[in-house]
């Protein structure tokens, strides 16, 4: 196809991105900052690449070995909890915590120890409850609302403690940690408000494809996108990178390889109808590896085809869900990560075909309720997205090696949570306001400190770092 001559227009600043990530930052330099002339380019519709996969919910629960993403998402979370206040809670937040199980007591010490770590980071006050459920004061979150509740968490040691107010969880539970400044909201809202703001302060979004970004004597000069059959160009000394996984296919046209990978992670939304899982119930965190629930049988069949032996191996830690919806909602959602390969995103992303009894049978060790659903879960709807991610687990956000050029991104699984202070960080960036303590922590060139990737090293393995 031959292409119609080059249009050429001028913008303050181009983002390259119309997830959350980019809608963000367009949030708080247009909006918050007052910039008036912001261009977004995406080739899809805002908020449909992996902005829309969310489990949509957050957390200030974040280990070291500082106290950088404590603090960024304590300020993530104060800024959520002002626009709910705003907009009288159109995003649905509340702050029914997350509750990370073990049933291994060999982790108990370990759980205890990093918990009071996490608490001394600033997550708020750590509560232990022992042996004796008669004179515990533990108490459930309240399902809905997020106003004056309790901070920090409370680690229940006590079986009768954890039978009492979860009878749907497993017996086999050891611990479980309830973090309380946590919960969910609607990420779709809480997008969509900011999308009609930012569209309401003027930023214009392009339906187009990005091919190029010229420099001029070493600095962004201009970014070259096209739709349909026409190419065009637009000049900008400022251009903010919120691709999301396809980041370092934006940045590699700058010359910039960024330090990310991608993993595939899967979504289910299932009816339950025979009411397993209390409506009430927080976010569950399974923070143990699991074998998948197999029938005596059906280990044997899968055993006899060298495709699907797989399925009886071990997998990771970290399965999770949650229920979906108000009071009268038979939905659960939940996410199980495996086949943790690093991988070339494409979308739409592919599933395999036992994605259905991976999820769920991977949720049965935490729920056993739950194995009343093989072979009978009405229309699962599977989806998900990619986890685009560094090694320290901890996004990348401010200026690239090249004048004028910003990144925002890399957030694996917590782009929404995370969101609220991401794009007020990139913003503050931008106009070259005072930064936070925390912007240290994810600059790109962070790791050329050779002492600080043998921290990285050290980090693995931490509770409730998911």
């Amino acid at each position: 196809m031959q292409l119609k001559s080059e249009k050429t227009e001028s913008a303050d600043v181009v983002i390259i991105g119309a997830g959350i990530a980019g809608i963000s930052a367009a949030y708080y330099l247009a909006v918050k900052k007052g910039m008036r002339n912001v261009v977004m380019i995406d080739e899809r519709a805002p908020l449909t690449l992996t902005s829309d996969k969310s489990m949509e919910c957050y957390r200030n629960w974040w280990p070291g070995p500082n106290d950088h993403m404590v603090c960024f998402m304590n300020r993530s979370i104060d800024l959520m909890e002002e626009l709910a206040r705003e907009t009288d809670n159109l995003i649905h937040l509340n702050r029914r915590g997350y509750l990370f199980m073990t049933g291994d007591k060999d982790r108990i010490d370990k759980i205890r120890d990093t918990a009071a770590e996490i608490s001394c980071l600033g997550a708020g006050p750590l509560r232990i409850h022992e042996d004796g459920s008669k004179t515990s004061d533990y108490a459930p979150s309240p399902a809905w609302g997020f106003e004056n509740q309790d901070s920090g968490a409370d680690l229940l040691l006590d079986r009768q403690i954890i039978a009492k107010h979860y009878p749907y969880i497993s017996h086999e539970v050891a611990a479980a940690l309830h973090v309380r400044r946590g919960g969910w909201f609607s990420a779709q809202q809480m997008g969509m408000y900011m999308l009609e703001q930012v569209l309401d302060h003027g930023v214009r979004i392009l339906k187009s494809k990005v091919t190029g970004i010229a420099l001029k004597s070493g600095r962004v000069d201009s970014v070259h996108h096209q739709s349909t059959d026409q190419t065009y160009n637009v000049g900008t000394d400022v251009l903010v990178i919120a691709a999301g996984p396809f980041v370092n296919k934006v940045t590699s046209m700058i010359d910039v390889k960024l330090p990310v990978l991608n993993e595939l992670h899967t979504k289910m939304a299932f009816q339950d109808y025979l009411g397993v899982v209390a409506r009430d119930a927080p976010f569950m965190i399974w923070d143990d590896p699991v074998q998948l629930s197999w029938l005596p049988d059906e280990r044997v069949e899968l055993e006899s085809d060298e495709s699907t032996r797989w399925l009886l191996e071990e997998f990771p830690a970290g399965m999770h869900f949650r229920p979906d919806g108000g009071v009268d909602s038979p939905i659960l959602l939940m996410q199980l990560s495996y086949g943790l390969d690093v991988v070339e995103p494409v979308w739409p992303p592919q599933f395999g075909p036992f994605v259905t009894d991976i999820l769920l049978r991977g949720m049965i060790p935490m729920i056993p309720g739950l194995s009343s659903y093989i072979g009978r879960m009405r229309r699962p709807f599977v989806d998900g997205g990619y986890y685009c991610k560094t090694s320290d687990n901890r996004p990348l956000i401010g200026p690239l090696p090249v004048q004028g050029a910003f990144v925002i991104g890399a957030f694996a699984g917590y782009g929404q949570m995370a969101s609220q202070a991401a794009g007020e960080l990139l913003a503050a960036h931008v106009v070259g306001h005072e930064l936070p303590t925390y912007a240290e922590a994810f600059f790109v060139d962070r790791y050329e400190d050779s002492n600080y990737q043998e921290t990285v090293n050290q980090m693995q393995d931490k509770f409730g770092q998911l």
